[in-house]
């Protein structure tokens, strides 16, 4: 047995190549950071983004581990629809619409991590779940957000504009660009970014997670078949869950005055 539960197996038989992980989590990284400085949703956290933060990561652990389990007694267990998987899609959907910034996939995800292992999982396995969480459905999350700018879900995020002076100067270099989609409407958008976010978030578990992580921490052969099954059979959920979840983060959004 290896170190915290980490057998640490690179050869397992159908496993991805680890440099395949590691290029992937790279290049994901590099891209968001420098795609999101172009587009302006490269940007610090506030004080209340880390609140929204906080609190969407701790409801999709609440669901997930209570509500979601409660309520999946009733559901018989299927590769079709997760009812852990749409709370936790949902919840994060209003954070990301409410906080607009790169970073807040990763954080949030770190956050539910660090929760679920307190309350239930305990930290076996770890870094590796930490990494596994923040840099699939965190950095997945990023990416569509860095690509965005400031008009996720078709929210315009107002710049600071300074009237005269070196102020205003500062503050057109840093505003970033409108982002690619700022001319649809955003009832259209929202539905298509948290789509996209949704088929994003239907490739970890049976990829990264079946594909890697379990056999690195674990071992045991790779079910290819079941892989790609996994992937496909889940996708029409995570259509319609994620389109229902960004129409739910606009409406949300505008509610709270942003």
């Amino acid at each position: 047995m290896g170190l915290n539960g980490i057998s640490g197996i690179l050869n397992a038989p159908g496993e991805i190549p680890w440099e395949v992980v590691l290029l992937f989590f790279g290049a994901g990284l590099l891209f968001v950071f420098l795609w999101g400085k172009k587009t302006g949703g490269l940007a610090k956290f506030t004080t209340l983004d880390l609140i929204y933060i906080g609190m969407g990561a701790a409801f999709a652990v609440v669901w997930e581990f209570y509500i979601g389990a409660f309520l999946g007694k009733f559901i018989p267990p299927n590769p079709f629809f997760g009812i852990g998987y749409t709370g936790r899609l949902i919840a994060l959907l209003i954070v990301a619409g409410l906080v607009r910034k790169v970073g807040v996939g990763m954080v949030a995800m770190f956050i539910f991590n660090l929760l679920s292992d307190l309350i239930s999982y305990g930290f076996s396995g770890e870094p590796m779940y930490f990494l596994y969480e923040m840099l699939t459905y965190g950095l997945m999350m990023d990416i569509v957000i860095a690509i965005a700018g400031k008009n996720l879900f078709g929210i315009r995020s107002p710049s600071r504009k300074p009237s005269t002076g070196k102020g205003k100067i500062e503050a057109n270099k840093n505003s970033g660009s409108p982002g690619l989609f700022s001319n649809i409407p955003a009832v259209y958008l929202a539905a298509i970014e948290g789509i996209t976010i949704g088929v994003f978030w239907a490739v970890p578990e049976p990829l990264f997670y079946s594909g890697f992580i379990a056999p690195f921490l674990y071992g045991g052969v790779v079910d290819w078949g079941a892989i790609l099954f996994g992937i496909v059979a889940f996708i029409p959920t995570a259509i319609i869950v994620g389109a229902i979840g960004g129409l739910i983060t606009l409406r949300i959004v505008k509610a709270v005055g942003q």
